[in-house]
């Protein structure tokens, strides 16, 4: 196997307690003129409002954008576009969670580019650079601030849609971890597992045969080393972090971690991509209503025990990564461990066993199936190969529960 690596990165990140403090400094070397893009409730926060002064300070006119909501519907979009080009703005900031920071990603993309969101879904359809991107994330959770991804809610669409382009990675991450301290536990446990199925998809992802073409035709080219690094970089530090955090937000050791876990996340999979588990929440959240990460923390024991057999070393290099005590064990047995300690920790923060108990009904099934198939980008992944009678094979046991007769399958399947 040869040695391959692909990193697209931000030009500046910077990690670390009080280092939103930075962010003055970076902004004055990109233009005069800010949309800052956040939320309702943040832009009341004292924090918020720090920032923002230190923006003037530097010299630097501001328009507050604070009408981004939960899973970024596309006349929100339209309403930050308004705002940026009335204003004249000449760079993006976006200051919250994983819709603001997307949020922030289309309004720069627009202003530069013009057209309505729809013209840029899928991968590479961005023709140049956009507006100077600073992104400044307040949860441990989607790794936004690093990718070339923003995920919308297209009211003539049935699930959300993406738009993926290595132009979308901002030009400054800034990742303070004090910003997430005031996180409740349940966004704490939905962000966090959110960031650990990131990490685990990315080190399991298909590994494709190498070409020169390779990273000019996929966005997310898939496994290699350098994502992998990141990746159980990843799992290392949210497996360690995610229960005591959800346990105790006051616990800055812990928060410090998550939030650094999170970011490594993103970096992984922001060039190797995401699989199965995010192809099946986007119909399942769109049905549900339900957050992001809780669908695709349900799915990822599942598909997990679906891909095993193309992934078991991988499995084992995840637990070990966890801390688990495998010594000693099969490759198959290291496997077992890992997807069990993931389940455990999953059920641990309060995340929803099956996709019936974040509301999908039995009917639906099929209609999950036939959506979660339409994600390519997510499909093409997959290092199991995916098909519609495999994928409603998945989605059946993730309705019904039974990981168990996933696993025996696939042992029936290794045995054969």
């Amino acid at each position: 196997m040869s040695l391959f690596g692909t990193l697209r990165n931000t030009r500046n990140l910077v990690f670390g307690p009080g280092q939103r403090a930075a962010m003055p400094g970076y902004a004055a070397q990109l233009g005069r003129k800010a949309l800052v893009v956040t939320d309702e409730r943040l832009s009341a926060e004292a924090d918020f409002r720090t920032l923002v002064d230190g923006l003037k300070k530097a010299g630097i006119e501001t328009k507050v954008f604070d009408q981004t909501i939960a899973e970024l519907p596309l006349d929100c979009i339209n309403r930050a576009l308004e705002a940026g080009s009335s204003f004249g703005a000449d760079m993006v900031i976006g200051i919250g969670g994983g819709s603001c920071l997307d949020a922030a990603k289309v309004a720069a993309l627009l202003l530069t580019h013009g057209g309505r969101a729809s013209d840029y879904y899928g991968e590479f359809k961005v023709p140049g650079p956009v507006l100077p991107l600073i992104l400044l994330p307040t949860t441990a959770g989607t790794g936004s601030e690093v990718t070339p991804v923003a995920v919308i809610t297209d009211p003539d669409r049935a699930v959300k849609v993406g738009i993926a382009s290595p132009h979308l990675i901002c030009h400054t991450a800034i990742c303070d971890p004090e910003l997430t301290y005031s996180c409740p536990p349940g966004l704490t446990a939905v962000s966090g597992a959110d960031a650990l199925t990131h990490a685990i998809e990315a080190f399991t992802t298909i590994r494709r045969e190498l070409s020169a073409d390779l990273v000019h035709q996929h966005v997310f080219l898939g496994k290699n080393a350098l994502s992998d690094h990141y990746a159980l970089l990843a799992i290392s530090n949210i497996s360690a972090s995610l229960k005591r955090s959800y346990d105790n937000g006051q616990d800055l050791e812990a928060r410090q971690q998550l939030m650094f876990g999170a970011t490594a996340a993103g970096l992984a999979f922001g060039v190797a991509g995401t699989a199965a588990a995010h192809a099946v929440q986007y119909p399942v959240g769109a049905m549900t209503h339900t957050a992001h990460g809780a669908g695709v923390a349900v799915m990822m024991p599942y598909v997990m025990e679906f891909n095993r057999n193309y992934c078991e070393q991988e499995l084992a290099e995840i637990g070990q990564a966890m801390g688990l005590d495998l010594k000693g064990d099969s490759l198959e047995q290291q496997a077992d461990a890992t997807i069990d300690a993931v389940a455990r920790l999953f059920a641990d923060i309060g995340i929803p066993r099956t996709i019936a108990d974040l509301g999908v009904a039995k009917d639906q099934l099929s209609q999950v199936a036939e959506q979660a198939m339409g994600s390519v980008r997510l499909i093409k992944n997959n290092p199991r190969p995916l098909d519609p009678a495999s994928m409603a094979v998945l989605v059946e046991a993730s309705f019904h529960g039974n990981r168990d007769a996933l696993r025996a399958d696939s042992r029936l399947r290794k045995a054969s």
